[in-house]
């Protein structure tokens, strides 16, 4: 399905998991693996007793607000971050909304789907997919951009993105793997001094919650009160409430912390690993500041066939604007993991050429 006659939007990590690939080692999506932890299965399964009730989200909504810091009415529960880009395309009142890519593709996708014509901002690997506000056109009234982006793992600073806001633009900031950046760094959730605002978290990928769904978005209480409006009644589940109110206490918030570092050691790790693969013109996309890493190859999409043979499953980069098919991005997993992923990347190389 190519939506927009170029790139299938529609197409994601777990497509390389379903059906034949369950028994892939999967590097292809972006949920830290051994999750949930038990203590947060404990708190879901505590939650099904008051299932004959409607969901009350008022709890975790607060929760939420404390956890940024910030007023109730500057927070909106969702089913996903997913949810939220649907929401945004259809509730706002946008001319010209812009997507900057290489990024995450539902969010073109739902804007398409809604009826708008979106113009994009291709940043170049000659520039290390960086960020320059000067690409964005200033008639832009809405602008969506990745931090750190999927798939590049490019975190672009704070300062450079807060350029972007301008009067009667709204400008979303997709967060959803800001919580696997040590320190969250660069972070624009919370902030209030931004004009037009709009910061999306998920609880999916560091928590192992894509099945359950749930996100939020943080932004000003007019566009938030849009949002709602926009919603179906009782979008988010008891369990998916429950969940989050969970995952933004401070238990949670430490383990979260403690994750980010070690991701980061990992990450280290693979990209030391795949360093060693420079004589066959692998490129990886440095600095990586995500819990993935994009790397250019020749043949990849020779050697992502050849990996699934050998037992690995890898995300095609083809399917993101910008991209093509020599790009490959892999989730980062622990040490063990990565080095027999890179000996299987020998393989697979050595088949290819």
């Amino acid at each position: 399905m190519r939506i927009d006659g170029a790139h299938d939007l529609r197409h994601h990590g777990d497509a390389e998991v379903r059906d034949g690939g369950a028994a892939l080692v999967d590097l292809a999506v972006n949920v830290r693996a051994d999750t949930p932890p038990a203590w947060l299965r404990e708190r879901i399964a505590e939650s099904l007793g008051s299932l004959a009730a409607y969901p009350d989200g008022r709890a975790a909504r607060a929760a939420v607000a404390a956890r940024h810091g910030l007023p109730v009415e500057r927070v909106l529960l969702t089913a996903g971050a997913a949810e939220a880009f649907v929401l945004l395309a259809r509730a706002l009142k946008v001319r010209h909304p812009v997507v900057v890519h290489p990024q995450f593709t539902e969010p073109e996708a739902a804007l398409r789907d809604a009826g708008h014509t979106v113009d994009r901002v291709l940043l170049r690997a000659e520039d290390d997919f960086r960020l320059d506000p000067a690409m964005v056109p200033e008639d832009a009234d809405l602008v969506l951009v990745g931090n750190p982006t999927n798939p590049t793992s490019v975190l672009h600073p704070a300062a450079v993105l807060a350029q972007l806001a301008r009067p009667g633009r709204t400008l979303v900031v997709d967060e959803a793997f800001m919580d696997a950046v040590p320190g969250e760094r660069e972070a624009l959730a919370g902030r209030t001094d931004v004009p037009g605002l709009v910061v999306l978290r998920s609880l999916t990928k560091t928590w192992g919650l894509a099945g359950l769904r749930i996100g939020y978005v943080l932004a000003a209480p007019e566009t938030i009160a849009e949002l709602e409006r926009a919603q179906p009644l009782w979008p988010v589940s008891t369990p998916a409430l429950a969940a989050a109110e969970a995952c933004v206490g401070p238990r949670a918030l430490a383990e979260a912390a403690h994750a980010a570092h070690r991701i980061a050691a990992d990450r280290a790790h693979l990209v030391a690993g795949l360093s060693e693969f420079d004589s066959d013109g692998l490129r990886v996309v440095e600095p990586a500041e995500g819990p993935f890493v994009l790397i250019r190859l020749p043949r990849a999409d020779v050697v992502r066939r050849h990996l699934r043979n050998l037992g690995f499953a890898v995300r095609r980069g083809d399917t993101f604007p910008g991209l093509g098919e020599e790009w490959l991005r892999l989730a980062v997993r622990d040490r063990t993991t990565v080095n027999r992923y890179l000996q299987a990347l020998d393989q697979a190389v050595t088949l290819a050429r």
